[in-house]
């Protein structure tokens, strides 16, 4: 298995980061390292997303979990399972305004060696989107 994680603390309480991260419109507008998001952030939908990290290819994902305030899990790859990526989003409460975002994906299935060396590194990515989600979280729009 491999993986990429990203993490930042907020000043703000879950809710408000929430509000930010399942507002999938709003993604192009903070820095988040999102150039598209094709769907609507909710159980069970189906996203594109197109990323700076690789501008030519929008990849095709499911939203599989959804605990507001707390979690998120979108999963995407290819059939049989010979590829699988699985990305998580936790926040968790930090006192009374301040929440603890992590960000992690994790690959596996038989065509991850191939696969994974064909990738960008994504990990500027992953590190620009949780800086994002904290600005637009403590500052808005």
């Amino acid at each position: 298995m491999k993986s990429y994680e990203a993490s930042a603390t907020i000043e703000a309480p879950p809710e408000a980061v929430w509000k930010v991260l399942v507002d999938g419109g709003s993604y192009t507008a903070w820095d988040s390292g999102v150039i598209a998001l094709e769907g609507d952030i909710a159980l069970g939908e189906r996203l594109k997303v197109t990323s700076e990290a690789n501008p030519k290819r929008a990849f095709p994902v499911r939203v599989t979990e959804v605990e507001p305030t707390r979690s998120m899990r979108w999963s995407g790859g290819m059939p049989l399972g010979l590829f699988k990526g699985e990305r998580t989003f936790t926040l968790r409460p930090r006192g009374e305004a301040e929440t603890e975002f992590v960000l992690r994906e994790e690959y596996s299935g038989p065509m991850l060696g191939l696969i994974w060396r064909s990738m960008p590194d994504l990990g500027p990515s992953f590190e620009k989107f949780a800086r994002g989600l904290k600005a637009r979280a403590e500052h808005g729009a």
